[in-house]
């Protein structure tokens, strides 16, 4: 039984040939060549978080694959107090063939995988984002044209999304630099953990947003106050208003920089809209490519 739970539980061979297989399969996709290799299998998706782009690139996915999609949120599901969480998992993967679980907790993921007869995957949790990270080493190899010794540069909190983009560079030889403030950056523990699987990983963390981006070959902005932080918004906006991604610190980068942003974007915060609707920007490539990984990821675990 393989899951996709976090980068950390499969391994960096598995990483690239995750992105190499959804490559592929995008390829066929744009040709009309791509096969229904999965008709007939059910993909349930349940969230305690909303969403947009996680929800509809996962059923596209799964549709153009032969499949069908079901979803439910929390309340649905009764996630919280109808029944154990175990019985849940037990029951819905006697249903699906695949399920997809879009949480606040880590721990719920990796508890119902525990007990799932079927294939889980981590849409998102506050400790994780795997299949971000992995459409966002997609697109900058598609905008770059490869990866070893390119250079990411995350501007922001060291959240979910900054963590996991840390472990899929460093599996694929892509520097990852961290730019932000003191408190809000990625803990020396979580890098020590990433250089136990590849020793000579380059993880750096750059406090001025001036020095961190003049190697850079991407600039990766997410929003400054996550779902769950909202109380936390005001202060956050202080805080980090030095990072915010504008004209004046792209001019600081290499001239070919790419913007990469997560979505949604809070324009006029985290990145300014001369820059997210620049020509540097690849945001919404990255946004569909969410599609293209979701079908990659469907294939590796399911054929």
């Amino acid at each position: 039984m393989k899951h996709l739970l976090s980068l950390f539980d499969i391994t960096p061979e598995q990483t690239a040939e995750i992105i190499e297989l959804s490559a592929q399969l995008k390829s066929e996709w744009k040709q009309h060549t791509l096969k229904q290799n999965l008709s007939g299998r059910v993909l349930l998706q349940i969230y305690e978080k909303p969403s947009l782009r996680t929800r509809v690139s996962f059923e596209s996915a799964m549709i153009h694959l032969g499949g069908s999609g079901l979803f439910m949120t929390e309340k649905e599901a009764g996630l919280h107090g109808r029944e154990s969480l175990e019985d849940i998992a037990r029951v819905t993967s006697r249903f699906a063939d695949v399920i997809v679980l879009r949480t606040f907790s880590q721990k719920t993921i990796d508890d119902f995988a525990a007990v799932s007869s079927c294939p889980v995957i981590n849409g998102l949790s506050d400790d994780s984002h795997p299949c971000q990270a992995l459409t966002d080493l997609l697109t900058l190899q598609e905008a770059t044209g490869g990866l070893k010794g390119k250079t990411m540069v995350y501007l922001g909190d060291g959240n979910n999304v900054a963590k996991s983009l840390a472990i899929c560079c460093a599996d694929l030889g892509v520097n990852f630099v961290l730019s932000a403030p003191e408190g809000y950056q990625i803990e020396s523990s979580f890098y020590d953990r990433i250089r136990k699987r590849i020793p000579k990983a380059s993880l750096t963390t750059e406090p001025d947003p001036i020095k961190a981006v003049r190697q850079a070959d991407a600039l990766y902005a997410d929003v400054w106050a996550s779902m769950g932080q909202e109380a936390e918004t005001e202060k956050r906006k202080k805080i980090f208003a030095p990072y915010q991604i504008n004209a004046k610190l792209l001019a600081a980068a290499p001239k070919d920089v790419k913007f990469m942003h997560c979505l949604p974007a809070k324009r006029g915060l985290e990145v300014t809209d001369e820059v997210m609707d620049g020509k540097q920007s690849i945001v919404f490539d990255q946004a569909e490519n969410r599609m293209h990984i979701a079908r990659g990821v469907f294939a590796w675990l399911l054929t």
